[in-house]
């Protein structure tokens, strides 16, 4: 007896051998057939889902769960454009904390949309003795008020109080860690919110480390939300390559550094494992420290590398040699060049074909560099609601010859990489169908286009979302496809995205999501 038949619906499974089907079986929170195998048969629960369109769950490859749910419960400045504005949203919040000293943090700053940066002077008018913590969207930057500066190390570059990359990292190594009940709370707001909008699985890129880490001990709050019951998706963690130590592992193993244990990419269930190991080259194109190998137009400065070149390289190849699957954050194309050459001499030392490296974002990806990643055998993590929300600034900084080389879509699909769609949420947008919308017009919400060359199918921008981003996990024998013997996550649609007109695949409600055949809002 079947537990569940899914019925009267477009099952659109993205599985060529039956891409269509009507009715679906499932058993123990598995798929075990479609149609006529499973029509006939007795389940204890038969749902009508009254003619919708029935995918795989959507995967997230690139999401920041633990910053998306504490940003959702911090006082935001987003959107406002007065900087007397802001300070007045800040000295609210500092009103609300009890004692002199304390931390307040602010979400939302985007230097952008006020036309210049906040600087610690205009922190300190209401600060009222606690420090200020106003943390970049883009996650690469931040603003503090001379009560931080005060604190921070000799040496550490700022800009009046802005504080980009590493300089961050300084700022936030002054604070005491989140508690692990804390997190796990974050962790599951922000988890309920993926599922609203269809995602069942996803990559949480990065935890532990100085740039995006909450706590020395955050892979445990993730196991407390799982056991709390406040994990109601599947989610793989990257690790931040700052955790690996140095080891006197055998030499035949030539691990020169791993985390403790030897810990690595595998280690874990279907609902909760480790992923790859997040290696940071360069910034982000919001706060103009991606690494370009020429200078951002209107500005005389071409980003910034994390480290010195040898030491990024040796830590990709470190990581490689330690047997984890690289997860490589480069959204410039001179951070690229670094990646590529790292992953090529880790390749050359031990050859490791199947290990699936990706690139996190390839922001920028010059022509000659699509050859490179085909022969590495690379993925693209792309976010396309980066430039859905962001793509008029985008295309401004990069200037006409480059702009099209931004966030690629059918370039990487023509050169054999495969395309992967993810939303690096909270950054920008977190909606899957959002991003297919702009994948197939590669419009932004002006209506400019950016690379229309780049665009690709309804059924390529599903893909990269579905089966790409499953493979692109190690997932791919048990996720991305509705297929008889995977898990039963997919997600229900008021409207088929490849028969709607394009303008309108963002807005499909979604009806329902399954993770393991259980459907995430309990039916009465």
């Amino acid at each position: 007896m079947l537990c569940t038949r899914l019925t009267n619906a477009r099952f659109l499974t993205m599985d060529p051998d039956h891409p269509v089907a009507h009715d679906l079986g499932i058993w123990q929170g598995r798929i075990v057939g479609l149609d006529e195998t499973v029509t006939s048969l007795p389940a204890r629960e038969v749902v009508d889902l009254q003619g919708a369109t029935v995918l795989p769950g959507f995967i997230d490859a690139h999401v920041h769960l633990a910053w998306t749910g504490f940003k959702q419960n911090t006082p935001s400045i987003a959107g406002l454009t007065r900087v007397d504005d802001v300070l007045a949203v800040v000295a609210e919040a500092v009103a609300r904390t009890r004692a002199p000293g304390e931390w307040v943090s602010i979400a939302g700053y985007d230097q952008r949309a006020l036309g210049r940066h906040l600087t610690a002077a205009d922190l300190d008018r209401v600060g009222d003795g606690r420090k200020l913590y106003l943390l970049h969207d883009s996650g690469h930057g931040c603003v503090v008020n001379t009560a931080v500066l005060d604190l921070l190390p000799d040496g550490i570059p700022h800009e009046n109080g802005f504080l980009a990359e590493q300089a961050m990292g300084a700022a936030r190594a002054l604070r005491l860690p989140h508690s692990q009940e804390d997190l796990a709370g974050a962790i599951g707001r922000a988890a309920r919110t993926c599922l609203t909008e269809g995602v069942t699985a996803c990559a949480e890129a990065g935890i532990g480390g100085t740039l995006f880490g909450h706590s020395p001990v955050e892979l445990g709050a993730y196991q407390l939300a799982r056991d709390k019951g406040l994990l109601p998706l599947r989610v793989q963690l990257m690790v931040s390559a700052d955790r690996l130590n140095p080891v006197a592992a055998h030499e035949t193993d030539g691990i020169p550094r791993a985390l403790d244990l030897g810990l690595r990419t595998g280690f874990g269930d279907d609902r909760l494992s480790v992923g790859a190991l997040k290696v940071y080259t360069d910034g982000g194109m919001m706060a103009r420290t991606a690494a370009l190998t020429s200078p951002y137009e209107g500005l005389d400065h071409a980003g910034q590398l994390q480290d010195d070149p040898e030491a990024l390289t040796g830590l990709i190849v470190d990581g490689h040699l330690a047997g984890w699957q690289l997860a490589v954050h480069a959204i410039g194309d001179r951070a690229a060049d670094i990646a590529l050459d790292a992953m090529e001499r880790a390749q050359r030392i031990r050859p490791r074909p199947e290990a699936r490296h990706r690139i996190e974002h390839a922001g920028l990806i010059r022509p000659d560099q699509l050859p490179r990643m085909a022969r590495l055998g690379l993925s693209a993590v792309v976010q396309p609601n980066f430039l859905r929300c962001f793509g008029d600034d985008y295309a401004s900084i990069m200037g006409g010859e480059r702009a099209p080389w931004m966030y690629r879509g059918r370039a990487f699909l023509d050169h054999g990489i495969p395309l992967v769609g993810s939303s690096d949420r909270p950054v920008a947008d977190g909606s899957p169908l959002r991003a297919v919308q702009f994948m197939v017009e590669r419009a932004s919400t002006s209506g400019q286009l950016i690379g229309p060359d780049e665009a690709v199918t309804v059924d390529e921008a599903l893909y990269a979302h579905t089966v790409a981003g499953a493979r692109a996990c190690h997932w791919d024998d048990r996720l991305g496809s509705l297929t008889p013997g995977k898990h039963a996550d997919l997600v229900v649609l008021g409207d088929d995205p490849r028969s709607v007109d394009t303008s309108r695949i963002g807005d499909i409600e979604v009806v329902e999501a399954y993770v393991a055949g259980r459907p995430s809002r309990p039916r009465d």
